[in-house]
Parts: structure tokens; C-alpha cells; sequence
């Protein structure tokens, strides 16, 4: 049976792995959006630290607690907008250029991060009651947060000055600049934050903090529902796209091993073929041999009828023992035939 060729054991190979990380993904997807599903919801209210005084270790492992920001004590202000006070500041300078592709002989666009700082104070959430009084919780390493959602407010775009020597020598790099986006990004004070990692009581003071064990840290303007639901969405993502790897992967299997069976079928049939002819050609050659000890030595054509006395030879046709010349003679022994007895085939 012939091998499956280099191209389809490349194009197996390739969408077996493409499965296989896919269905990775998408299992740790599914994990994530289960775990964050199972996360226990705290009020933040004036029990919560007498809760927490009664759990094992003063800690929850996985929380979700809602708020609003507040700055602990001085807050960012931002470098472009007046009056916009925040907790966790960034500013991003990316380069947007396009880049010509010699395999496609097309120009694409290219988008590089060419300078980005971000810069954090501590910051607590507080209940939107104004009257809670001096109820808060912590917000702990807020930049490891999987998902951290922050306020877009400002942004331009600086396109690049061309003249016509700065083109030519983009045409021959292969590089055409369009110019650098600034963006500033902030949490801003008094913004409604869900965070949801683990909750721990220390010296009197809750914290939220990334939680154990491998769970994701979530600090998102959204609500838990919403939160869930775009975790979901993703794991649904991820699913199709896994199924249509896994279909394309098995369709491709089908295929080489349906090509492999038909090869095989045809083997086996020409494999048959040879073995009847073989067989044809047996039966073939036992009638001939059978029919030239039934011939006629003398004319070679007739069969047999003739058994010549008193020798007993069988060996030509009464045609051909009438031809003989007197005195008639065996031609095999040489010895007188005296008689001639007819045979008769049956």
C-alpha cells in the first residue's frame, strides 16, 4: 500500500495541532468562566468584616465585591483633561505604519507599542452609599488584573510628514509610516469597579488581593452578569472554533484513509485477477497436454482410434494406419500389426 504523501501527513500533522491547542484554550476558558461562576458575591457593607473574623484563615479565596473607587490618599490627575482625577494612569504612544508583504505583494498595517507607562496609587472601593462611613476595601496589585478596564480619555493621532525623499526610500525599506496614536487611559475616581480575587481580612484592614491557585484576577467596570456572560461568550468562541478544527481535522483523516482503502481494494482485486489467471492458465495447460497425448503422432491432427495387435500401441488414426506402407508396421516398436482393434472416446 502506497504512504500517505509529505503534503498530507504536513496537513494532518498541522490540523491535528491546531486542534490541540484550540481544545486547550478552550478548556482553560471553560475552567476560568466555571471558577469565576462559583466565586461567592460579598456585600460591601459594615458586616463584612465581622464575616470575614469568623472564616478559616479571615480570607475569602474567591470573591466578587462591587464599588466605587476612591482614592487612598493623592490621586493622578490627567496630562490632557481638565478636572479628571484617577487612581491608575496610563499613557500609550503607538506607531501605526504599513509594511509591504512580499508573499502576498500587498500592503498591510503594522501597529507597534513604541512607549507606554502607566503609573498607580493605592485606591480603595467603598460603598455607593455616601454614609458607609470609613468602610472600604484595598485594592491590591490592581496591574495583574487579567482584565482591567480602564477609561480612554484622550486620545489623537499624529500622522507622519511625507516628502517625496522620505517615500522613495519607504518604497525601497518596504515601510510606509502613517504616524503615532497617542492615547491616555485612567480609572477614574468615583467610577463603579467590580473586582473579584481574594478577600482577606489583615489588622483590620480588607483587602483584595490576586487569589490563589491559579484563578484570574478581575478588575472590570462591568457587573458579575456581565462579567460572566462576556467569559461565556469567549468559551463559545473558543468551542466553534475548536469543533471546526476538529471537523477539518477528521474530514482530512477521512479522506487519506478513504484514498488508502480504495488502494487497498484495488490491490486485493488485482491480486484476484492474477490469481484466476494463474489459475485459468493451469486448467489451460492440462487440457493441452491431455489433448497432445490424444493426437496422432503420424498427422498431428486427428485424434487417437487405433490400438495396433499384438504390440497394444495407441499412437494414430485409422486414417493414418490405412496410409501405412505393407507390411504394415507399429510406428513406435516397429513390430508387425497383425490387427487393428477401433477405439472409441467416450
Amino acid at each position: 500500500m502506497e504512504r500517505p504523501s509529505l503534503g498530507q501527513i504536513i496537513l494532518l500533522a498541522s490540523s491535528s495541532a491546531i486542534t490541540a491547542i484550540f481544545y486547550t484554550v478552550y478548556r482553560h476558558k471553560y475552567r476560568t468562566a466555571q471558577t469565576l461562576k462559583g466565586a461567592k458575591k460579598i456585600s460591601l457593607d459594615h458586616d463584612l468584616q465581622n464575616i470575614l473574623m469568623d472564616l478559616p484563615g479571615k480570607c475569602v479565596p474567591y470573591a466578587v465585591i462591587e464599588g466605587v473607587v476612591r482614592a487612598a490618599k493623592d490621586s493622578l490627575t490627567s496630562q490632557f483633561m481638565d478636572n479628571y482625577k484617577g487612581v491608575i494612569h496610563r499613557l500609550s504612544l503607538k506607531e501605526h505604519k504599513m509594511v509591504w508583504n512580499r508573499t502576498t505583494h500587498l500592503w498591510n498595517d503594522h501597529e507597534k507599542v513604541i512607549h507606554q507607562r502607566t503609573n498607580t496609587v493605592p485606591f480603595d472601593l467603598t460603598p455607593e452609599d455616601a454614609d458607609a462611613g470609613d468602610l472600604a476595601v484595598r485594592v491590591m496589585k490592581p496591574l495583574e488584573a487579567t482584565e482591567l478596564d480602564l477609561e480612554t480619555v484622550y486620545e489623537k493621532f499624529h500622522p507622519t510628514v511625507q516628502s517625496f525623499t522620505n517615500a522613495l526610500g519607504h518604497l525601497l525599506t518596504g515601510e510606509r509610516p502613517k504616524g503615532v496614536q497617542e492615547t491616555e487611559e485612567m480609572l477614574r475616581i468615583g467610577a463603579t469597579v467590580t473586582g473579584v480575587g481574594e478577600l482577606v481580612l489583615d489588622n483590620k484592614t480588607i483587602k483584595l488581593q490576586p487569589p490563589k491557585a491559579g484563578m484570574q484576577y478581575y478588575l472590570s467596570k462591568l457587573d458579575f452578569q456581565s462579567l460572566v456572560q462576556r467569559q461565556e461568550s469567549q468559551v463559545r468562541v473558543w468551542k466553534v472554533l475548536c469543533l471546526l478544527c476538529g471537523v477539518a481535522t477528521c474530514v482530512t483523516l477521512f479522506f487519506i484513509l478513504r484514498r488508502h482503502y480504495k488502494q487497498y481494494k484495488e490491490k486485493r482485486r488485482l491480486k484476484r485477477l492474477q490469481r484466476e489467471f494463474e489459475d485459468a492458465r493451469a486448467r489451460l495447460g492440462d487440457d493441452a497436454a491431455e489433448e497432445a497425448r490424444n493426437t496422432c503422432i503420424i498427422c498431428l491432427a486427428n485424434q487417437k482410434s487405433s490400438v495396433f495387435l499384438e504390440c497394444g500401441h495407441v499412437c494414430s488414426c485409422y486414417q493414418c494406419y490405412q496410409a501405412l506402407p505393407s507390411p504394415k508396421k507399429c510406428p513406435v516398436c516397429r513390430n508387425a500389426i497383425s490387427r487393428v482393434v477401433p477405439l472409441y472416446n467416450s
